[in-house]
């Protein structure tokens, strides 16, 4: 039987929809059954995911005139337009009209790259996000982006597109590797950074059960940061203004992901080293104590999380991809660093000679 545990709603008019939190909510009585319009559906998942979960998800589907199954390779360096095409190659041949529904059943690539297909097959159908990682629950599925990467650079090809509704289902965390766990911690700490300060000391006290996956802390800790994302993206959904802080450490960390190949270092890895190198940069500009950041490194040891870029990164590949970020306007690189824990914010103005050393400082291994 499900359990259902908290619902939260994100505000976007008749865009809005909402974020279910609970246990086995992929049986057929769990809130999946409220979104399932029409007799057409896709379930777009990968070759880890599909044995784990496709089963349930398809019996919770019942009986319906058309249902393909989407099984893609994991990973990702399959996150590319070529894998979008395999998607639309699918659907078009089973002939599947604008009254599907796409379900993306996995973590944050199978996310983003079913979204972008929904966004795009026959100018846009409906999609249902079913994350199955802690990173795709608490940032990836809330928000509405979607996109595939281009070898020059992350998440550059994409759209903003709604879904209809998110189901986390915290069992599915408890088949997670612990690599692709402590990936996720590193985007829920980064809530309570940018914009939650009690939360981020709530985290740091509750981090041995977080990382025990006791079940009491880890809904409360997808709640409190799916509630922090929605209530950003409600306030700004393109990221005009507000929503940028949502990218802590992101610039650096895109930078990490595209010179090493996508894949060799998981995402919430590149930004966990790259929330560090913004708080540096943070107490360089006497924002923030150097305790924070120290205290900051050592909760990401603790976790798991690397601290520092690759070794075989040099500033000037830094510089170059940090340029070729979606967060780049007008020739303006712009970074989200913390005025205090708790309060971020979006500054244009690094100079070359204060990346220079920032960038200097980590890749002597600091």
């Amino acid at each position: 039987m499900s359990l259902l545990m908290h619902t939260l709603h994100v505000e976007l008019g008749e865009r809005g929809y909402p974020i279910y939190i609970g246990r086995d909510l992929l049986d057929e009585d769990g809130p999946l059954a409220r979104h399932l319009t029409g007799s057409q559906f896709v379930i777009v998942t990968n070759e880890t995911i599909a044995p784990l979960y496709l089963d349930r998800l398809r019996s919770a589907l019942g009986e319906r005139d058309l249902v393909t199954e989407i099984i893609l390779a994991d990973g990702e360096q399959h996150k590319t337009l070529t894998t979008l095409n395999e998607i639309f190659d699918r659907v078009m041949a089973d002939r599947h009209n604008r009254s599907t529904t796409f379900i993306a059943l996995g973590g944050g690539v199978i996310g983003d790259i079913t979204g972008f297909a929904a966004a795009c097959y026959q100018r846009g159908v409906k999609f249902i996000q079913v994350p199955t990682t802690l990173l795709a629950q608490v940032d990836s599925s809330v928000g509405g982006k979607t996109a595939v990467n281009h070898p020059q650079g992350k998440n550059m090809i994409g759209a903003f597109y709604q879904p209809q509704a998110v189901l986390i289902d915290i069992n599915t965390l408890h088949s997670l590797p612990p690599r692709e766990f402590a990936a996720g911690l590193a985007e829920v700490l980064k809530y309570g950074l940018i914009r939650d300060e009690s939360f981020y000391h709530w985290l740091q006290e509750r981090m041995p059960k977080l990382l025990a996956r006791e079940e009491a802390a880890l809904a409360e800790a997808i709640e409190r940061s799916c509630a922090c994302k929605a209530e950003v993206v409600a306030a700004d959904e393109r990221e005009g203004g507000l929503r940028a802080i949502l990218n802590l450490g992101h610039t650096f960390g895109h930078a990490i992901e595209t010179a090493q190949g996508y894949g060799a270092w998981l995402h919430g890895e590149a930004v966990a080293a790259g929330m560090l190198m913004a708080m540096e940069l943070s107490a360089r500009r006497g924002w923030i104590a150097a305790e924070e950041v120290q205290t900051f490194r050592a909760l990401l040891q603790s976790v798991g999380l690397p601290v520092v870029p690759p070794a075989d990164m040099t500033s000037a590949q830094f510089l170059d991809l940090m340029g070729r970020d979606k967060k780049v306007i007008d020739g303006n690189l712009r970074l989200v660093l913390l005025r205090a824990v708790g309060e971020a914010v979006v500054v244009d103005d690094a100079t070359g000679e204060e990346l220079a050393e920032l960038l200097a400082f980590f890749l002597k291994g600091a």
